[in-house]
């Protein structure tokens, strides 16, 4: 469908995620930004990728496409989708067109899948420490930020100061 249909294709616990729009301007600004101040900080081995192949877990019928996943350069070979769990971690910037993709449907399959760190940005919030509850695997620790100051992920500290945020009213929060 992906070379049929316009937009982004993902397939999350309930069943096809289809954003039909593309992400505009300052989603990719901030992805660039965000990928550029982790790599600098990360060893050479580590990578903030983006694009494809999406994250696959077959057992629990979940594929996604974070906007960046950081990832060892090694986890990256072979063909088809990445292993969620070689992921050191997955970053979204909410969509505009569909943010409830990103505020709750991925912070329920992120840790399904076994993604470690999930971090939020704009008013945002890291996920880590995935634990079990009778609703399945979720994140127990949430540390919340704002733009502006700075944000660990993972091991590495980046800043979030200068980065774009959406007009008010435009209807998403990052």
């Amino acid at each position: 469908m992906d070379d049929a249909l316009p937009g982004r294709f993902e397939i999350a616990g309930e069943g096809l995620v289809h954003d039909l729009r593309d992400p505009g301007g300052l989603h990719a600004l901030t992805t660039v930004r965000i990928r550029k101040r982790l790599e600098k900080a990360m060893p050479q081995e580590i990578v903030a990728h983006t694009g494809v192949p999406d994250v696959e877990d077959e057992s629990e019928g979940i594929m996604r496409r974070p906007d960046i996943m950081v990832i060892a350069e090694a986890d990256m070979e072979g063909e088809g989708p990445f292993d969620p769990r070689t992921l050191v971690a997955a970053i979204e910037i909410v969509s505009r067109s569909n943010p409830d993709n990103d505020w709750v449907t991925k912070m329920r399959d992120y840790p399904l899948i076994g993604i470690p760190v999930y971090p939020r940005t704009g008013t945002g919030a890291v996920l880590t420490d995935i634990h079990p509850t009778p609703d399945g695997p979720r994140y127990a620790t949430r540390k919340d930020f704002v733009y502006g100051e700075d944000v660990t992920i993972g091991d590495w500290t980046i800043s979030t100061e200068g980065l774009p945020r959406y007009e008010e009213g435009g209807g998403e929060r990052r």
